[in-house]
């Protein structure tokens, strides 16, 4: 058996960039036993695992594409509706739980629980997504109509109002809108200064959502790409559409939903999941039912760069700061000589990926990064957490070079440490290589899935 508490020698974060770490002491050369951390960890974690990939749909924002109120906002990280009221009802959740949703994204998590009774807690480091997971509850303290009353007032006066500040050396900001465009829709945020809460967060959250359609970008949820051929729309008529859509989401949504109950209302803190115990949480949380940033390169500071510039930093300056306070699961993620593998499968990869090609150098790093972080998560978790806490956390395993990264079966060996069990690894879908992959290395399928712990202590 491999010991999970090994931890190899201190590591030059400079020799990780450089591709020449060395992660084991005895030998440049390790044995069979130390390269087979990853295999061992599928051979002992097998009987958990279970097929269901009819959720496949579920582990993906598509499944939201058709829930009045969470389509209104393209949030692709997220995950459906359906499958967080699934979790609710698995861990059998009431009035008397407390949900917690520490990477709360757009809030889809705790919308469930709001609208089966059960309080909830979301925390979110990117402001964007805290800023739309406390922002969509409070549709449902308007009156029916009022959010087209409220656009047609403005409307009539917006022409007069000064093009409020926005962050723009930020270098997109630049290239992203037609000069027209951005001053119109600067002067609709200076507008929504004149309306009272909860009609100012609403129409900000409605303006947000337009940003992307009237400008000349495309967030593919990888990156914000510049789309050559792309034809904006005009703000004011984007605007008056999402309203309208809005109006006709919050009548379903009270058809569908009901009324949140007030105790249901979730509340929502921009904050770091990695330290869970400087947020003021009601009570320890009885359930957890979340989906951590995956370690794929993606860094949110750039796909959601217009809403941040528009509403939330003032400058590049801030923008960066935004983005290097996020859990490192991106490639501009930085490290420090304190960062060390503390699994042994972890530093199997990165051993192996020091005699790939690899496209970026930084690769190492981040993955290195995105442990450390990811093992402060689950020992916050376990310190907050009610004895007997269930948590459902829905992961992504990645490859890079050909070598697999079992990010579910790694999270799950960590979380041992800290008192919690697995109690199953549901395999929601398999996902494919990229072309430049699967012609070097072959095609070998990438799991998403489910996990389910229990804190036993």
């Amino acid at each position: 058996m491999v010991d999970h508490r090994w931890v190899p020698e201190k590591l030059s974060m400079a020799e990780v960039g450089e591709g020449r770490m060395q992660l084991f002491s005895v030998t440049n050369h390790p044995t069979k036993e130390q390269f087979s951390a990853r295999e061992e960890l599928e051979k002992r974690y097998r009987s958990l695992m279970k097929e269901a990939l009819h959720w496949s749909p579920l582990v993906s924002y598509m499944g939201n594409k058709q829930v009045p109120l969470l389509r209104l906002y393209r949030f692709k990280e997220a995950f459906s509706l359906t499958l967080a009221l699934e979790l609710v009802q698995r861990f059998r959740l009431t009035t008397d739980d407390l949900l917690l949703d520490p990477f709360c994204g757009m809030g889809t998590t705790l919308f469930a629980g709001m609208i089966k009774g059960v309080p909830s807690i979301g925390i979110d480091r990117l402001p964007v997504a805290a800023f739309i997971a406390q922002t969509i509850p409070k549709f449902f303290q308007l009156r029916q109509g009022s959010l087209l009353e409220a656009f047609h007032a403005l409307k009539a006066k917006v022409q007069t109002l000064e093009p409020a500040p926005i962050a723009d050396d930020v270098p997109v900001m630049k290239i992203a809108f037609e000069h027209e465009t951005l001053m119109a829709l600067r002067r609709w945020k200076t507008a929504l200064q004149l309306l009272e809460s909860p009609l100012q967060e609403v129409l900000q959250f409605l303006l947000m959502s337009i940003l992307e359609p009237c400008s000349f970008m495309s967030n593919d949820g990888q990156f914000l790409r510049w789309k050559r051929n792309k034809q904006p729309l005009l703000p004011e008529v984007a605007l008056e559409r999402k309203v309208i859509e809005a109006e006709h989401d919050l009548l379903r949504a009270r058809q569908l939903f009901g009324e949140p109950k007030r105790d249901a209302i979730p509340q929502v803190f921009t904050g770091d999941a990695r330290k869970l115990a400087e947020v003021s949480l009601k009570r320890p949380p009885s359930a957890v039912i979340t989906s951590p940033p995956y370690p794929n390169r993606y860094d949110y500071t750039r796909s959601y760069s217009l809403e941040l510039c528009f509403f939330f930093v003032s400058s590049f300056e801030e923008l960066k700061s935004v983005r290097f306070s996020l859990l490192r699961s991106h490639i501009e993620s930085k490290t420090n000589d304190h960062d060390q593998p503390r699994h042994p499968a972890v530093a199997e990869v990165l051993q192996a990926l020091q005699r790939k090609p690899l496209n970026n150098p930084r690769i190492p790093m981040m993955l290195l990064a995105y442990f450390v972080d990811m093992e402060q998560v689950i020992r916050s978790l376990a310190e907050v957490c009610a004895s007997g806490a269930s948590v459902a956390m829905v992961v992504d395993n990645v490859r890079f070079e050909g070598e697999m990264v079992p990010t579910d079966l790694i999270l799950c060996d960590i979380a041992t440490r800290y008192g919690f069990e697995t109690e199953g690894i549901i395999v929601a879908r398999y996902k494919g290589n990229s072309s430049q992959q699967m012609r070097r290395y072959g095609r070998l399928p990438v799991r998403e899935s489910v996990l389910l712990w229990r804190l036993r202590r």
